[in-house]
């Protein structure tokens, strides 16, 4: 069931509609937090703007890496199961 999460980024209250579970809202404003600080390295010299752009970019890179990662995974594991799947059919076939 949606329900509103408010909370606060940069010192702006931001408000969003969500049916993520708490465990899972927390986490994700956790990692977004923790980037924005590491993005901004309390220099504090960028405008909270452009650090939030900046975040996203780095949080998107992210998400592209890990997406490619794991398609690279799948593919390895199709492999894996498909030899596999030839040693036990010639295993069977061979008795």
């Amino acid at each position: 069931m949606e329900r509103l999460v408010k909370f606060v980024v940069l010192g702006q209250e931001y408000s969003l509609y969500t049916d993520a579970p708490d465990e899972d809202v927390e986490e994700i404003l956790q990692l977004v937090k923790a980037q924005l600080e590491a993005d901004n390295k309390g220099a504090n010299v960028l405008p909270s703007h452009k650090i939030a752009v900046l975040t996203s970019l780095n949080m998107a890179g992210k998400y592209v890496k890990l997406k490619r990662d794991f398609e690279l995974y799948k593919e390895s594991v199709d492999e894996d199961v498909d030899r596999l799947a030839k040693r036990i059919e010639k295993f069977l076939y061979v008795r």
